[in-house]
């Protein structure tokens, strides 16, 4: 007999002494309760904050990911293709989004990069909303993504638009005040099931256990990165801590500006001066306009950074240092201009 929305809770928020763990079913049966609507609105709450207070298992992790992915068809893309998945579901509210000019001049130098993310994270700018400044479509249904993706090499895809059920729970963090677990399993969906990704996680446990979750469930190859503001991004005025996930072995890395041969910077360079300068500086950045500028040029090699992250777990290079000599190619030549308006364009 199938176990019971109360007997999962009963399991999970008994405190700190009583509570367990649910076994790999249980987790997945709990996650078809949920997003088939056979939870109460108190027993969802109930349940959601009892996860949240005892932690999530590696394996629970793991059932709700695949469970979730069951729910939604992958993007139809060919397989050679060759993407690399980018969720972005954190916002920013202090520094800029370099993931966004970073995945321009990766797409520009030959690695299709699928963004996907949410843009309703109370007091927070999203990627989206920077991508829709620069001109660039938001509002794809999952076929128009796909073929974007394949005709132009970069694609953004919304959440709510992909996967409306998890869209769902992401939303209720507006009414429960707390992240949940939903937070994680948006980020791992892979809705095109790229052979790697790139993840960012700024939440302790989350950090550690989405790597171990995603060598449980049979992927190969990711790079997750506890990075600034819970983007995936590396910082240019300090470490980055990261985990690569890659033929089966997972290797902790430290990663920081001197390992791709560039200088560390103050923190201050990284402040957004808000949604609209920081949309119009990004777009003169890849246009190679500001040359000689002393803070933006602290800003391209910020962009640099990133785009050669993207291009070297893209298999572009072997390496991330032999990465940022082909970025920096790809914006001097103009190669990311072209890009953008490529993008920008219908």
């Amino acid at each position: 007999m199938p176990i019971t929305m109360p007997e999962l809770i009963a399991k999970v928020g008994k405190g700190e002494k009583g509570a367990k763990d649910l076994t790999y079913q249980e987790a997945s049966g709990a996650m078809r309760l949920l997003l088939e609507g056979q939870a109460t609105p108190t027993q969802v709450g109930a349940f959601l904050v009892a996860m949240r207070i005892k932690g999530e298992s590696v394996s629970e992790l793991a059932a709700f990911i695949s469970t979730a992915r069951e729910y939604v068809p992958p993007l139809p893309l060919s397989p050679g293709l060759g993407h690399v998945d980018i969720p972005s579901y954190a916002g920013k509210h202090e520094s800029w989004h370099v993931l966004l000019p970073a995945t321009i001049v990766a797409a520009a130098a030959g690695v299709p990069v699928l963004l996907h993310g949410y843009d309703g994270v109370p007091n927070r700018v999203s990627t989206a909303a920077v991508a829709e400044k620069l001109g660039l479509p938001i509002d794809l249904d999952p076929a128009q993504a796909a073929e974007c993706l394949s005709q132009k090499g970069l694609a953004y895809l919304d959440i709510g638009l992909y996967h409306p059920l998890v869209f769902r729970f992401l939303e209720l963090r507006k009414e429960l005040g707390v992240r949940n677990f939903f937070q994680p399993v948006a980020r791992a969906l892979n809705p095109g099931r790229a052979r790697t990704s790139i993840i960012g996680m700024s939440h302790p446990p989350y950090f550690e256990k989405i790597a171990e979750a995603l060598r449980m469930m049979g992927t190969t190859e990711a790079l997750v990165v506890r990075g600034l503001e819970g983007e995936p991004e590396l910082s240019l005025s300090s470490i980055t801590k990261a985990i690569e996930l890659r033929a089966d072995q997972i290797t902790p890395l430290t990663l920081q500006p001197k390992d791709f041969d560039l200088e560390s910077e103050q923190i201050e360079d990284m402040q957004s001066p808000g949604l609209d300068g920081e949309a119009a500086v990004l777009a003169k950045i890849l246009g190679d306009e500001f040359a000689g500028n002393m803070r933006a040029d602290n800003m391209r090699n910020w962009v640099v950074m990133n785009a050669a992250m993207i291009l070297y777990v893209g298999g572009k290079s072997v390496s991330l240092r032999d990465a940022v000599a082909l970025a920096q190619d790809t914006l001097a030549s103009g190669a990311a201009k072209r890009k953008l308006a490529t993008l920008a364009s219908p």
